[in-house]
């Protein structure tokens, strides 16, 4: 598998754990705010390829010092060759974070049913009247994420729900309205929008400190373990 990039250490992308951080090429959605914006066309070449070589190399070398590895994009579940890497992750005893957007529920399942995940991070752009647009397709079925949040709340791996906000898309009652969708004892974390330097649609702009306490405040009914990040 060709992945788009590779960060050789993150005590960020995988809390609570020393990892390394793979990107992959592609993603289903198009959300104005999104960061990472050269990995969006799946049929683009990645800018820096990294073979899947390299990637075992640095494993290798790290063991005992990195606990795993955090496969985000782009979508990672967009690629069937995803499997495979992971299953030889697995085998060498490292742990394995997938961040992903929900849209591929069959997918996250046969990786949960086959132990391969010690964690996902599953992305929640807006309340459901606001997804579409949030996400940048007008036509968007919210069914598969759903579905993809209703696989993560049987509780079989270790997850985590998350909401990155803008001051011009995301709105008190948009949170509470997440909250009342997801509501439980889900970890939820309300992140704080930043201007990479390869956003989508520059532009938009961050929540101030008030709003983003504000928006908080609106999840904590349904959703008592949300958080702030990034702030």
């Amino acid at each position: 598998m060709l992945f788009a990039g590779l960060q050789k250490l993150t005590l960020l992308d995988y809390p609570g754990h020393t990892a390394c951080t793979v990107f992959t090429q592609g993603c289903d959605l198009r959300c104005p705010f999104c960061h990472n914006s050269s990995l969006l066309d799946a049929c683009a070449a990645p800018e820096n390829p990294v073979l899947e070589d390299e990637i075992f190399s640095l494993l290798a070398k790290r063991r005992g010092t990195l606990d795993g590895i955090c496969i985000t994009g782009g979508e990672p579940l967009l690629h069937a060759e995803l499997f495979d890497f992971i299953r030889r992750v697995r085998e060498l005893g490292f742990d394995v974070k997938l961040d992903t957007n929900g849209t591929h529920p069959a997918a996250l399942r046969q990786l949960i049913d086959e132990k391969l995940l010690s964690m996902v991070a599953m992305d929640i752009k807006n309340s459901p009247e606001r997804y579409a647009r949030t996400v940048g397709l007008p036509h968007f079925d919210l069914g598969p994420v759903r579905e993809s949040t209703a696989l993560l709340r049987e509780n079989k791996v270790p997850y985590e729900f998350r909401t990155t906000v803008t001051d011009e898309l995301h709105r008190t009652e948009d949170i509470a309205a997440i909250s009342e969708w997801l509501q439980g004892p889900s970890a939820y974390y309300i992140q704080c929008y930043k201007d990479s330097g390869h956003i989508l649609h520059p532009g938009l702009t961050a929540p101030s400190e008030e709003k983003m306490h504000a928006l908080r405040d609106a999840a904590l009914p349904n959703l008592p373990n949300t958080y702030i990040r990034g702030m």
